[in-house]
């Protein structure tokens, strides 16, 4: 048999055994088989069914090895921090082999009339090794209540050392001006905290910036700032100013500052031509390893125990990642949302589903009818969704983590 032959072999396993490892009470494996295949070197999928307290879910996973030479990960994302794609669309753009939904976003701006949703995600995001945004005010959050002791600023992500680890992602900014420095508030966030002053780049797309003033730091549904104001920057000066914020592309090289309250105050002060410079990073609570990728959501295990006050009740279709290894091994994981499994699990129960695979760490990302995971079959063009979205057709997202292999 030619090495070829013996390599589409193994492509074509289709069963990978038993669930390794006991699982815990509320997300028990049913049964032993297992369907599954080697996707890439490294790279695996497999479903399998587990028993919640809502009744039977079907479990998607991804697992990847990070430290296979051929592998790597990154974020998936439509190009724009204020835009949306679909998981697929944006995999087979990247040339992915796999990978799921990340963040959840800003989908619905009902409570504002006349302000349209951003479609830019909640928390910090990092793609290539390059900082995209930072995270919206907690109140401002889209998704379920966080558990106690978590907030928008907790991510998921891949460092250049290629190992998977929970962190937290804070803005570190300034304005400086003739007038003096000024915090930053934000960078490309669909929301900025009360009174601040907040950094819009290329990054952040053609969409309104007005959604940036509304609600509070506690009260996502509250009205828009009545005092806002915003300066645009280029090689170091001011070269526009407006009292209330605009939308449209912004340039390479130009920043648009918005401020509300406080804020707008201090940016209104700016007279054209004046010098302004803005800085910004976002600095790691944990890791002072440099990051390939971060995606936004919540931790819900923690060195193997299952984060405190973890719902244990509401039953949901559901995505969430994990390490394993040390890092070494990052797990996708979707739930199935066809009629037969759309109960779901609870978010306890994810975390149990996940520790059952072996994760030590675990977080969830957005759920429901943007809970999808995608794999290319070996040979393949494209990538096909192979968990059954609730949302038909395929929900477009604003992020996701994408899993590629060299061929």
């Amino acid at each position: 048999m030619t090495h070829r032959r013996r390599r589409s072999a193994l492509v074509l396993l289709t069963s990978l055994g038993v669930l390794a490892g006991g699982a815990l009470a509320g997300a028990a494996p049913v049964g032993a088989a297992q369907r599954g295949a080697v996707l890439a070197r490294g790279v695996t999928y497999r479903e399998y069914d587990v028993r919640g307290v809502k009744g039977i879910a079907r479990v998607h996973l991804l697992s990847v090895d990070l430290g296979a030479p051929s592998v790597r990960t990154d974020l998936l994302y439509p190009g724009a921090v204020a835009a949306r794609a679909t998981v697929s669309r944006m995999a087979d753009a990247r040339g992915a082999v796999g990978g799921v939904n990340g963040d959840f976003f800003d989908i619905s701006e009902a409570q504002h009339p006349g302000v349209e949703a951003t479609g830019a995600s909640v928390g910090p995001a990092v793609a290539g090794g390059r900082v995209l945004k930072s995270a919206v005010p907690d109140g401002q959050r889209f998704g379920p209540a966080l558990p106690p002791g978590t907030g928008t600023v907790d991510v998921f992500g891949v460092g250049v050392d290629r190992r998977a680890r929970l962190d937290r992602l804070r803005l570190d900014g300034a304005v400086r001006t003739p007038g003096g420095r000024l915090p930053l508030g934000g960078l490309n966030q669909y929301a900025l905290p009360v009174g601040s002053v907040g950094a819009f780049t290329a990054e952040w797309g053609a969409a309104s910036r007005v959604r940036a003033t509304c609600g509070t730091d506690t009260d996502r549904a509250a009205g828009c700032s009545a005092e806002t104001y915003e300066v645009t920057v280029r090689r170091g000066r001011v070269v526009a100013r407006s009292a209330r914020p605009g939308g449209g592309a912004i340039a390479a090289g130009t920043t648009v500052l918005v401020g509300r309250e406080e804020g707008a105050r201090r940016l209104r002060a700016l007279a054209e031509g004046a010098r302004v410079s803005v800085t910004h990073r976002l600095v790691a609570a944990r890791s002072a390893v440099p990051y390939r990728f971060v995606v936004g959501g919540y931790p819900v295990l923690r060195g193997g125990r299952p984060q405190a006050g973890l719902d244990d009740r509401t039953a949901a279709v559901r995505t969430a990642v994990g390490s394993a290894d040390g890092g070494r091994r990052l797990l996708l994981l979707a739930l199935d949302g066809s009629p037969a499994y759309r109960a779901g699990l609870t978010i306890a129960e994810v975390a149990a589903a996940l520790r059952a695979a072996g994760a030590v760490d675990g977080f969830s990302l957005d759920g429901g009818g943007s809970s999808t995971l995608v794999a290319r079959a070996p040979g393949a063009a494209s990538v096909t969704v192979r968990n059954h979205p609730t949302d038909a057709p395929e929900r477009a997202v604003a992020n996701g983590v994408g899993v590629f292999a060299g061929r």
